[in-house]
Order: structure tokens, then sequence, then C-alpha cells
């Protein structure tokens, strides 16, 4: 499938779901191939707002700039690094680190998409607001059964489909490509509340507690944005903040400038991101979880590996680049989450690397992929031998 031969089709490229990871597959696909008529379709209208942490890490930001988005423009605040704090104990623990090189960026959600928006038609994306997806049926070509903001439905031919329509895809389902589900007991979910606060430092800050974490990232100068992430219950934002008596203080008298926005379960498991002429991407390709708040860089990338298999004409490509990406991603994440169901270890974790902050400044330099993982092999055994000595 070469991007001369997607021309013949009365849409060369669809795209569901007209969030982050939607509008930068096509920005990435414009770029890649110009001659490509991208279309997005979104049933909401602009501007659209998720549940989301908010923190692109900088390896995302530099993504951002790479497909036209004008970064410094954004109405946002930059973090330089990420602290992790430990209230389960009886003695506070903390451990900080910063990004080697460039810093990540706190941004809403809504000015996010604005400035994606914005990219898009500058880019000629024709974008489709108000239109509903019914469905995906056909064979040889897949056809997109959509309903108009007037009410009328039609069929609409394309020869890729991208599938960027989040975290509980209606696409991946009716394709078969959605996995196992979590356990009840271990699903996690996670709330967002926005505060209009100073920051009151330049580190994203991620509170723990026992079955809890509470992420405070700066979103703009006069506002912070706090995300909770919890498993097994039923919550509500002022019971779990009780929780994290550090960040209750710190919020103690502040006002909230949104709603609670709510998610979950978190994980979402695939048996695939392509079937056929159908890709997925961003949250709908699969989620493990939002514990290393990476995802949307992740989608980012996802978008730019899309785009050079749609040129190279082979979408398998795709497949093995998203394996790439979910290599480093998956085992990062689930080491933090393994670390989040064993609070004694994670306790002895902190003190070994509150000890060499240079061991938690290179897990992040892995985590925002500014060097290899084969670069947190040499930090193993100091980190064992300490965790060892300060039990």
């Amino acid at each position: 499938m070469t991007a001369s031969a997607l021309r013949s089709a009365e849409h060369d490229v669809a795209i569901v779901g007209g969030g982050p990871a939607g509008l930068a597959c096509a920005l990435e696909l414009r770029q890649a191939a110009s001659e490509l008529s991208v279309t997005v379709f979104d049933r909401g209208v602009p501007p659209l707002d998720k549940p989301c942490g908010e923190g692109i890490m900088p390896d995302g930001v530099h993504r951002l700039r790479q497909i036209g988005v004008d970064v410094e423009a954004l109405h946002a605040r930059p973090f330089c690094g990420i602290r992790w704090l430990d209230s389960s104990a009886q003695r506070p623990l903390q451990v900080a680190g910063r990004f080697p090189g460039r810093p990540g960026l706190g941004v809403r959600r809504t000015e996010l998409q604005r400035a994606l928006v914005d990219s898009a038609q500058s880019a000629g994306v024709e974008l489709r607001w108000g239109w509903k997806v019914l469905g995906t049926p056909g064979r040889k070509h897949r056809c997109l059964r959509v309903r108009a903001p007037d009410g009328r439905e039609s069929e609409v031919r394309a020869r890729l489909v991208v599938a960027a329509d989040g975290l509980r895809s209606p696409v991946r389902r009716e394709l078969g490509l959605a996995g196992r589900p979590e356990a009840p007991s271990r699903q996690r979910f996670g709330v967002r509340r926005h505060f209009a606060v100073a920051p009151w430092t330049d580190l994203v800050e991620v509170h723990w507690a026992l079955g809890l974490e509470g992420y405070v990232t700066p979103v703009a100068d006069d506002e912070i944005g706090v995300a909770l992430l919890w498993s097994g219950r039923k919550a509500r934002f002022e019971e779990l903040l009780e929780e994290l008596p550090e960040l209750r203080r710190r919020l103690a008298g502040t006002r909230a400038s949104s709603r609670d926005f709510g998610t979950g379960p978190l994980r979402q498991r695939v048996r695939g991101v392509v079937r056929g002429n159908v890709a997925l991407v961003g949250d709908a390709a699969g989620y493990v979880d939002a514990i290393t708040g990476e995802g949307l860089s992740v989608a980012l990338h996802q978008a730019r590996e899309l785009a050079t298999a749609v040129a190279a004409g082979d979408l398998s490509l795709y497949t093995k680049g998203c394996r790439r990406l979910d290599r480093t991603a998956r085992g990062l994440t689930e080491l933090v989450l393994w670390l989040q169901r064993h609070p004694a270890i994670r306790r002895r974790a902190f003190r070994a690397l509150a000890g060499e902050p240079g061991l938690f400044e290179r897990f992040l330099a892995v985590h925002v992929r500014h060097v290899p993982p084969s670069r947190l092999m040499p930090m193993s055994p100091r980190l064992a031998w300490r965790m060892l000595s300060n039990g």
C-alpha cells in the first residue's frame, strides 16, 4: 500500500478521533506524503477535553515542534524533572531528578487541542467536527458509516483508517483487537482537577500512598493540574486527597478552576495494532497505566511510526515500530506499578535513590528516550546494594 496507491480512494486517510493522537497522525501523514488527503472525524466539537495528567515529556515536546506546533506560543508552563514523595512511611521520603537537555511541558488539554487544530488546518487537513462514526464494515476497502451533524448517515470509503478514538476505542472492539480486561481487583482509575494557584516548583510532583498517587503538574503561571490515580475501590477526589497529607496541605484554601474529570479502567490490552487497512494509535492502541506520565509522548511517537510506514507502503513497519516503543514504555511502567504494589520495597528504593541522585536522573534519561534502556543496566547492582544496605 504505497502513498500513490492511496489516492484512488474517496478519502486517502480517514482518522477516527480528533484528539492529540489523531491530529498528530494527520500532521505526520501530511508531512510524510503531502499528496495524501487526510480527513479527521470526531463526534465532538472543539475544545475537546479529556482526563489527563497534561504533562508532556521532553521527547514529546520535540515531536510537537517537528510536526509544526508553535510550542513557544502555548499558554503553558515548562517543568524540568520529577520529584517522588512517599507519605506511606512514618518518615516521609522523597527523591528528585532533572531531565537531561530540554524541559517537559505542562499544558491544559484544551490548549494543546487548540494548537493542534490550528496546525492541522494550516497543513490542509480536513476536519469534520460533530461527525459520529457508527461502524467500520467492509473487507476490501474499510468503509466508515458516519452520521453528519444534521443527522444524515452515509458511508465513507478510505484506503487507510486510523483509529485514534481513545481508551475505550469502539473501533478496536469492533475489529476484535481488544484484549483480556484487567481483573476488577487490580483495575486502576484516574480523576483530574485544576487549581488556581501558582506552581511551587519547576518539577512534576508525584505523591505516593498505599494504592494511590497524586500528580501535580504546572500548566500555567497561575494554575496547576492535580491527577489522582488509584485502584480497587470507588472514591471521590476529596476522600483520596485525605490520604496525601503533604499535597492536602499545599492545596488548603486554594480554589478549584475546573470540574472533576475521571476515567478508567486504565489498562487496556490489545491483540494487535493493525488489522487490514486499519491502524490503532494512541490510547486505542493499548494502554498500561498513567503512572509514568508518558501517554501523550507515546502517542506522538506512534504517529511518527505510522507516517513512516505509510510512506514506505508497508503497515507492518508500524506494528514493528509500536513494539519498539512498547518495550521501553511498558517495561518502565510495569516496574513503577510493581513498586506501587510493594510499598516496603518502594521505600527501600526511595532511600537508595535519594542517596545517589544520579541513579534517578539516569532513570529519567531513559524514560524520556535521551539514552537507550541499556544504560540502566550498570546502575542495577548499585541500586540493589543500596536497597539492601538501607533496609
